[in-house]
């Protein structure tokens, strides 16, 4: 019968909120909330996590949460960016008349009172012990807590969290100032911590860290340190002794040396993650690593220059379930530091050199004959690694999906026409100022690389339109950037238009050559748009952005910032007419007074006023 609530009167909440629980998209749960308060009550019962930013008065917003959300295990907060209040709304008709009748009773405000009320709007306060207090009271069940860079709470709002919440499975505590006191609270109480992060925790010292690692020690499998100048290898020592099931550690830290390593790997041998940055630690310490850790799957090196090849060779012999490596800044180790982690770390699957020098072509040619279940390959900086390495790689590793080029002088077309060729499954491809890559290799990904879906060619000068509009008749991209590729003008982009309808994101910044014609395309084809980069396109104007505006209606982003013949109209026409615009950059003279009105809150300004 129409009109009649079958759903309410027949389905138990129950079975309504098994419903909820299984929508993945916030969106979609937001949306089913709001059609009537039955679902409202349920879906907040159905509610496991909650994610919030800064707000002015984060201990307030703490309380209000706890009483609507019952049944929450999972809280992130995140106090990195600042928040910008919503204006008021604009005041009734007979709020208006009262306060127009009492004006002459009213002082007027300087402009000094107009700033400091601006700043109070604009600058949220931090969650302090009260509000953490409050989260524990209101989330008894608490298991995953994330408190980024809340600068306001202590040992003592940590210490009430630990007695109210000993279920807690998963703590981050990056950039927040607590103390030793607080971390022996968790230790002592929250016996089923398994995920600690402890990054730019700077009021820490070992004390702390020891007792944790003495509290928890049976449970802990994952730790973080960073920039924390009073932990040391005592810290390492107790971890190596407690934390016998530790799957993940990172250590960012000039305070670590080869005692504190060396603890590590002989008391935590089923380590899975390694991520080190720590400069003090020599081969020595890598040896063990490589000895006794053989369950080994991710290794991270960064900043090393105490590491040689002698270091790599005992991870080659003793990882053989080695899949993640990145080598970053790592000046000493060589080709045949990557030729032995080649041959014996056969189940590669990523692989990242960064910076690293002495790393040629040989090591690679290596990887590309010993690894072929390699799908991510990252090359930057690396100066020394030519065409050759790329061709073995391409006949080799035939399930590459990621390629990343950044700064790689010597390698060009010839590589990339292999890599096309012998990679058919290629996804993704990021190339950044590789000046010897043009029209030739790109044609090839567009003929061969058919799943591609992300394609990346900044600041290649020798890439031109012959390479879109291969790109565009061969492949279905979602994102594609080819800022600074200054060959290429309307042809290119209106075949990018034309044959991949699902593209997402698009950056064109510094297309000279690129005008409204390719707008009016880019509109037509391509209305799932969510992001466009506009800056430095002197011949875009509104007319284009009209274009684009006009079908584009799921725009969130637009970058238009020195493009001289876009007006404070076509700055109108963007947020006039795209519903979901969240962002758009520009240059605040463009931007008039009713813009401002309408939309201030999504504008961002390339220079602002000091």
């Amino acid at each position: 019968m129409r009109g009649h609530d079958w759903i309410n009167s027949t389905l138990p909440d129950e079975l309504i909120l098994e419903i909820f629980r299984r929508f993945d998209s916030k969106p979609t749960r937001d949306a089913c909330s709001l059609v009537c308060r039955r679902w409202l009550s349920l879906e907040r019962l159905s509610r496991t996590t909650l994610r919030i930013g800064a707000s002015s008065s984060p201990d307030v917003f703490i309380s209000l949460l706890a009483r609507r959300f019952l049944h929450i295990t999972s809280v992130h907060i995140d106090e990195r960016l600042p928040v910008f209040l919503p204006s008021p709304s604009p005041p009734s008709r007979r709020r208006r008349e009262r306060e127009s009748s009492s004006v002459s009773s009213r002082k007027p405000r300087g402009s000094a009172d107009k700033r400091r009320s601006e700043e109070e709007r604009l600058e949220p306060s931090s969650l302090s012990d009260a509000g953490l207090t409050a989260l524990a009271s209101g989330f008894p069940q608490l298991e995953s807590l994330s408190l980024i860079w809340c600068s306001n709470i202590s040992s003592q709002g940590l210490i009430s969290l630990a007695e109210k919440c000993i279920s807690l499975k998963s703590l981050d505590l990056q950039g927040c100032y607590i103390g030793d006191q607080g971390l022996a609270a968790v230790g002592k109480i929250c016996k089923q911590l398994e995920e600690l992060n402890l990054r730019f925790c700077e009021g820490l010292t070992d004390a702390g860290l020891i007792d944790v690692a003495a509290g928890c020690g049976r449970s802990l499998k994952s730790l973080g340190v960073a920039a924390s100048a009073k932990i040391t290898d005592l810290s390492m020592e107790a971890v190596g002794n407690h934390c016998k099931f530790l799957e993940t550690l990172s250590l960012d830290s000039e305070y670590i040396h080869d005692r504190g390593l060396l603890a590590v790997a002989q008391g935590c041998t089923l380590l899975k993650t390694l991520k080190l940055q720590c400069v003090n630690v020599t081969d020595a310490a890598l040896i063990a690593v490589g000895t006794l850790c053989s369950s080994l799957e991710v290794l991270a090196l960064y900043s090393f220059q105490q590491f040689t090849d002698k270091g790599m060779r005992a991870v080659g012999k003793g990882c053989k379930s080695l899949k993640d490596l990145t080598l970053s800044d790592c000046y000493f180790v060589s080709c045949k530091g990557l030729e032995a982690v080649a041959h014996g770390c056969k189940e590669l699957t990523r692989l990242e050199i960064n910076g690293c020098h002495n790393i040629g072509t040989l090591g690679l040619e290596a990887i590309g004959r010993s690894c072929p279940h390699l799908s991510e390959l990252a090359l930057l900086y690396c100066q020394r690694i030519s065409n050759s390495a790329l061709h073995e790689i391409g006949r080799g590793c035939k399930s590459l999906q990621v390629l990343h080029l950044v700064d790689c002088s010597s390698i060009g077309d010839d590589a990339i026409c292999r890599i096309a060729e012998g990679c058919p499954n290629l996804k993704k491809l990021h190339i950044r100022r590789c000046y010897e890559v043009g029209d030739k290799g790109i044609v090839a990904v567009g003929q061969h690389c058919k799943s591609l879906a992300e394609l990346s060619l900044q600041f290649c000068d020798r890439v031109g339109d012959e390479a879109l509009i291969a790109v565009g008749e061969g492949c279905s991209l979602q994102r594609l950037n080819v800022s600074g590729c200054h060959q290429i003008g309307d042809a290119g982009i209106i075949a990018i238009a034309r044959g991949c309808p699902k593209l997402t994101h698009l950056d064109v910044s510094v297309l000279q050559n690129m005008g409204d014609m390719a707008m009016e395309e880019v509109g037509e084809g391509c209305p799932n748009l969510k992001e466009i980069v506009l800056s430095h396109c002197h011949k875009i104007t509104d007319t284009g952005l009209n274009h684009l505006v006009g079908n584009c209606k799921a725009l969130e982003t637009c970058h238009m910032v020195y493009c001289p013949r876009i007006t404070s109209s076509g700055v109108a026409t963007v947020v006039s007419g795209c519903p979901n615009i969240r962002k758009v950059l520009i240059e605040k003279w463009k931007v008039t007074d009713r813009t401002t009105r309408r939309a201030g809150n999504i504008i961002s300004y390339l220079c602002i006023d000091l």
